[in-house]
């Protein structure tokens, strides 16, 4: 029972790291004793290393955002005008 105690206070203390590891934010950066704990306990725990997984899945997903084609304004005024014409067709 212990052991299972431990084991969650340090996922909880993981979890509270994660993002801020993942980041590298010079504003709130982890010590060097913090990241060789994380690291220790990402190595032993599934469940962390899960979740850190999907942490990077996730901003690679959102990174791809970034480079995404700018929008095209044409495009965008054809659906306007698409959709003011349903809603003026929904009103009569």
């Amino acid at each position: 029972m212990i052991r299972t105690a431990r084991r969650m206070l340090t996922c909880h203390w993981s979890a509270r790291r994660l993002q801020r590891y993942l980041d590298a934010d010079p504003s709130a950066p982890l010590t060097s004793r913090e990241v060789a704990r994380l690291e220790q306990h990402l190595a032993t725990c599934e469940r962390c290393a899960d979740v850190l997984g999907e942490h990077r899945l996730l901003r690679r997903a959102l990174g791809g955002w970034r480079r995404a084609a700018p929008v095209d304004h044409a495009s965008v005024q054809r659906v306007r005008a698409l959709v003011e014409d349903l809603a003026e067709r929904r009103e009569r």
